[in-house]
């Protein structure tokens, strides 16, 4: 059975930094490239990063470009996102999400194939 497990989420004012972490089990985790994602309330849920298998090549939203790192740890089966400059607008639950491909891109929801229940990250101004 397939597992993606968020945590790191939290309450932090604007300017500040958190790093979340994803840990995945009961998939070869070196076969998966991995995402960030977020849905604001009635939002819908969009693209915050991505990274290839090897972590060798990432991708950014623009939105969170020079603030967000998207990095991984095949070692530990864990991606992780660390979040500096954190801003209002960033405030959303965070989920991660995996795709089984050998290709590397920011991808839609629809094309992942696992997802993590969620973690909440609330920045106050």
């Amino acid at each position: 059975q397939v597992q993606l497990v968020e945590s790191g989420g939290g309450l932090v004012q604007a300017g500040g930094s958190l790093r979340l972490s994803c840990a995945a089990s009961g998939l070869t985790f070196s076969r998966y490239a991995m995402g960030w994602f977020r849905q604001a309330p009635a939002k819908e849920r969009e693209f915050v990063a991505a990274i290839t298998r090897s972590g060798g090549i990432t991708y950014h939203a623009d939105s969170v470009k020079g603030r967000f790192t998207i990095s991984r740890d095949n070692a530990k089966n864990t991606v992780y996102l660390q979040m500096n400059s954190l801003k209002p607008e960033d405030t959303a639950v965070y989920y991660c999400a995996a795709r089984r491909t050998i290709s590397g891109g920011s991808w839609p929801p629809s094309l992942y194939d696992y997802w993590g229940q969620g973690t909440q990250v609330t920045v106050s101004s």
